[in-house]
């Protein structure tokens, strides 16, 4: 077949979903001083979350939320749209960190999912929410085996996965690398993202939020009775701050060691044909990824584009967020070729856009909560690329802790102890390192994992790609 790499000669090294002619137009800056009840710091999923929730749950509270950019400009408008209900990144993390609460935290999660879906539908969010579900598949003979162990394990946390043997899963999604599958029905949703973040900014708008763009924090300190933020025109006084900052580094010097940014990159194709389409059969219009530790993340458009992200995750020494480290030509090449090896009947398609961007991670791959300020300052992050439907069960953790209320969210474990902090640099980046390397000898040696990755796995700690 021709070179895979020349269908990428006319992507757009621009995010997919925010080149969108219906973006709403940038709202202004906050200029000068004001005073509000919650102060929420970022625009993404976790920020538009709370100052929604906060609404909701006390409508005559005035709320500001701040944002540096552009509501949803960066990971919650640049991700695959996969909006999965476990709030653990995964059955199997949430087995390993914490098996006495993981039958609470599937619930919680799966209570979240259907508020998100309740929600979206309640404000006439338009963002071709569609709840198909998601399957994981085996391109190695060993994967299938592993798929099988999950499927118990799920179904002894009242899951019910649909196993599906190789004929089974390419009647579904038809590829030659298929071995077989597990399929999640009811527990992920795909979206569009970008339209998801804008869809909660006109409902914050709708009940009132006082909503700021191209507006950074530059500082926080306490002030009387409430918490003084700084911005570039001026001061917010505020009872509360909810910070969710995500990836960019925290106000809080002293949280900043629990997360390092990562690169994602992602391609989208031009739309298929109905040809092209029935090649691959996809009536259903599930999600799925492998199952390899360096895996990939697909999926659907509306318009029946294909979106083919994952696999390289790209950790930068000292741990800076730079904007032109969202393109990465090696990383989109060897999607390419990646992408025409899963779908050869695919050849001659072509990729519309190709882009990049930073999420958090931290030493357990799921979000973590903190107060400071004497309770009156909350904060979370470490979604890990799992946020789409995380960050609001984290808005409620937050709101719930600024209340000072004890609720079945604020007694989890998961919520009550943070992960390890990463080490300083350059020892970070060196066990980074070794661990990406690690795991991808791991994924050429039949999945198994070496002893530093052991060692990691008995200290709680790693680097999940």
């Amino acid at each position: 077949m021709a070179d895979p790499v020349r269908a990428l000669e006319d992507a757009k090294p621009v995010p997919f979903w925010l080149d969108d002619p219906g973006r709403p137009a940038a709202a202004s800056a906050l200029v000068g001083d004001t005073r509000c009840d919650l102060l929420v710091v970022g625009g993404g999923y976790a920020g538009l979350w709370t100052a929604l929730i906060a609404k909701e749950r006390d409508p005559s509270a005035d709320v500001v939320l701040i944002e540096a950019q552009r509501i949803g400009w960066a990971a919650s408008g640049r991700n695959g749209g996969f909006c999965e209900a476990s709030l653990t990144h995964g059955l199997g993390n949430g087995y390993q960190r914490w098996p006495d609460e993981l039958a609470e935290l599937e619930r919680l999660g799966a209570v979240n999912l259907q508020g998100m879906e309740d929600t979206i539908r309640r404000y006439g969010i338009d963002c071709d929410w569609q709840r198909s579900g998601s399957i994981v598949v085996a391109t190695e003979p060993y994967q299938v085996d592993g798929l099988r162990e999950f499927a118990a394990l799920a179904e002894q946390y009242g899951g019910r996965p649909t196993l599906l043997d190789r004929d089974q899963v390419r009647a579904e999604i038809d590829s030659p690398t298929f071995l077989g599958g597990l399929w999640d029905r009811e527990g992920v949703a795909m979206v569009d993202p970008a339209k998801l973040a804008w869809g909660l900014r006109r409902a914050c708008l709708q009940l009132g939020v006082r909503v700021y763009e191209h507006t950074r924090a530059t500082g926080l300190s306490e002030s009387g009775p409430g918490v003084l933020v700084r911005t570039p025109y001026g001061r917010v006084a505020a009872r509360r701050v909810a910070l969710a900052t995500n990836v960019f580094p925290s106000l809080l010097r002293r949280h900043r060691p629990f997360t390092v940014p990562v690169y994602d990159y992602a391609l989208m194709t031009e739309p298929l044909t109905e040809d092209q389409l029935a090649a691959v059969g996809w009536r259903n219009r599930q999600g799925f990824a492998d199952s390899a530790n360096h895996f990939h993340y697909v999926r659907l458009s509306e318009d029946n584009r294909i979106l083919w992200g994952g696999y390289d995750v790209v950790h930068q020494y000292r741990s800076r967020v730079r904007a032109e480290r969202d393109q990465r030509p090696e990383t989109f090449a060897t999607l390419a070729r990646h992408f025409f090896r899963t779908f050869p009947q695919l050849e001659g398609v072509r990729f519309s856009h190709a882009w990049g961007g930073a999420i958090d991670t931290c030493t357990r791959f799921s979000a973590f909560f903190d107060l400071s300020h004497r309770g009156r300052v909350a904060y979370t992050a470490g979604y890990t690329g799992l946020g789409v439907g995380a960050t609001r069960f984290g808005a409620e953790v937050m709101l719930d802790l600024l209340a000072g209320q004890r609720t079945e969210r604020t007694e989890l474990e998961m919520v009550r102890r943070k992960p390890l902090p990463f080490p300083p640099e350059p020892i970070r980046s060196v066990g980074i390192g070794v661990t990406q390397w690690s795991l991808t000898r791991a994924d050429a040696n039949a999945g198994h994992r070496n002893l530093w990755l052991r060692t990691l796995d008995r200290l709680g700690m790693g680097f999940d790609s």
